[in-house]
């Protein structure tokens, strides 16, 4: 069940990040939720303040739909408990910080 609804999630962030990516998301209070749950992880990963997870070179999202699937992986993997919403909120924040998709 906990699987059909991040699919679920994954497939109503993916169809609005086709007209506008994450257009219903606030960057500030994504840039909240991302700070509070995503750095502490990151910089394990990648040391520093974690940030290099989205600027490598190699780095593996390439599309808004990409970087939606992304995020919810990770709310799941990580047990955040963010809502449809929440993932929208830090798909925007790294959007307008990062990735800059169209």
């Amino acid at each position: 069940m906990k699987r059909l609804m991040i699919f679920c999630a994954t497939a109503m962030l993916a169809g609005a990040a086709q007209a506008a990516p994450f257009d219903k998301g606030d960057p500030k209070a994504g840039k909240l939720l991302h700070d509070k749950t995503c750095v502490q992880c990151h910089v394990k990963m990648f040391g520093g303040d974690g940030s290099k997870i989205y600027t490598r070179a190699d780095r593996k999202t390439g599309t808004a739909q990409q970087l939606a699937a992304r995020i919810s992986g990770c709310n799941a993997n990580t047990g955040a408990g963010w809502f449809p919403e929440d993932e929208a909120h830090v798909g925007a924040y790294l959007n307008e910080q990062y990735y800059k998709f169209k």
